[in-house]
């Protein structure tokens, strides 16, 4: 079932180019795709290559406005890194990305090349209302294979239970497995709204074609 997702207006008030490209979808996780892979390493890993060389990672179109919005919002974006920055600084040093599932694998195909955070989340997880806002004083959570996040002045994503993600690091919460069946996958835009609608285009064919997406509607919130 699809989501209502607000934008909290201090953050728009804060950083007014806050949008978040959404996706809904059904889905049937499998361990990993092969051609997801083989294109990734013969072919997103020389333009993510070719960016750093151009730009440096701070530089890169998408991950420089996120930069610029965690500075607005009160975070160091030095030491709380914006997701796909993390993810292309990675690739930069030779390291590769961890094989995580398709629809995680999928997620950051979209978001490596795009330089949007994404994120994707177990529906069945996720309360009926959410809302996208800057972390309160005091609120951490358990990150994805990380102890406690800090998670002050960092956006995110958070349901009447708390927050369950944001676009640095995801809580456990709501994280894809085997099980999941419904997938609300989002990225986190501080950039113009023409960027986010190119991602969002080849975004909805890495998920119908990477991640087996099926019966997928897509909105912006803004």
């Amino acid at each position: 079932m699809r989501k209502e997702l607000k934008i909290d207006p201090a953050m728009k008030e804060l950083w007014p180019d806050t949008k978040v490209g959404c996706f809904w979808y059904r889905v049937n996780v499998e361990q990993k795709n092969e051609a997801l892979w083989s294109y990734l390493k013969k072919e997103i890993y020389k333009q993510v290559k070719d960016a750093i060389f151009d730009y440096g990672v701070n530089e890169i179109p998408n991950i420089k406005e996120s930069r610029a919005a965690y500075k607005a919002f009160g975070k160091d974006p030095s030491r709380y890194r914006v997701s796909s920055e993390a993810l292309i600084r990675r690739i930069g040093q030779g390291k590769g990305l961890y094989e995580v599932n398709t629809v995680v694998d999928a997620n950051n195909l979209i978001s490596i090349r795009s330089g949007f955070s994404v994120g994707s989340y177990d529906v069945s997880r996720l309360g009926e209302q959410l809302v996208f806002r800057t972390g309160k004083p005091g609120e951490t959570y358990k990150g994805i294979g990380k102890a406690e996040v800090h998670i002050e002045n960092l956006p995110v994503l958070a349901d009447a239970l708390g927050p369950v993600g944001s676009s640095t690091s995801d809580s456990e919460r709501a994280m894809i497995t085997e099980e999941t069946k419904e997938v609300l996958t989002l990225i986190y835009c501080f950039s113009g709204k023409e960027e986010l609608e190119k991602a969002m285009e080849y975004g909805e064919t890495y998920l119908k074609q990477y991640a087996g997406a099926a019966d997928l509607t897509s909105w912006i919130a803004e």
